[in-house]
């Protein structure tokens, strides 16, 4: 068994070559069949069943393994699940190692994520820094609402506040109600 670490660089990795070697339709079928309906049906399972209860035990379990200390806030209020995530065990490795070999690995959360909301029902606004930040709001596909203002739903949690989020020269990429890796704002 490999390390988390060790994961995430080949995770990285198999990103890249597969769309070397198949495209990027490639990498978007391993993203869907690989991790959303392979080793996180259990996740799929469970947001499908549960809605936004089993959001809150999905994301609050397993984001307390992968990165307790590194800092992340979930948020629940009615009608909205939000994620704040200020320092990505992941994408912190690749970034202290020098690894890259995928054009945004932060893709593959939105790759895996994405169907698994459309399938359950729900939509998805999220930004990333690619500096290892980001943040996620996931609400019923039907509702009209869009993504809130920084801090009106995680209050000081909000990485937007942060100081780090987007310094001189950073490129946000943003998905607006989204469930598809490819539908995104620069």
């Amino acid at each position: 068994m490999i390390g988390c670490y060790d994961f995430c660089a080949h995770y990285e990795w198999s990103f890249g070559w597969l769309e070397r070697e198949g495209g990027h339709a490639l990498v978007r079928d391993y993203w869907n069949e690989a991790i959303n309906h392979d080793s996180q049906r259990h996740a799929r399972e469970l947001i499908e069943r549960e809605g936004f209860a089993g959001m809150v035990k999905y994301w609050g379990h397993t984001l307390n393994e992968e990165s307790p200390e590194l800092g992340f806030a979930i948020t629940h209020q009615p009608g909205v699940f939000r994620i704040d995530m200020h320092q990505c065990p992941s994408k912190g490795f690749l970034l202290r190692n020098g690894l890259e070999q995928y054009r945004d690995y932060c893709d593959h959360c939105m790759g895996w994520t994405g169907p698994m909301m459309r399938e359950a029902g729900f939509v998805i606004d999220h930004e990333h820094n690619h500096r290892g930040q980001c943040w996620w709001e996931m609400r019923r596909a039907d509702d009209r609402g869009g993504h809130a203002a920084p801090g009106s739903v995680s209050g000081q949690k909000d990485v937007r506040l942060g100081p780090d989020w987007r310094p001189p020269g950073t490129q946000l990429d943003r998905y607006i109600k989204a469930t598809d890796p490819d539908k995104k704002t620069t």
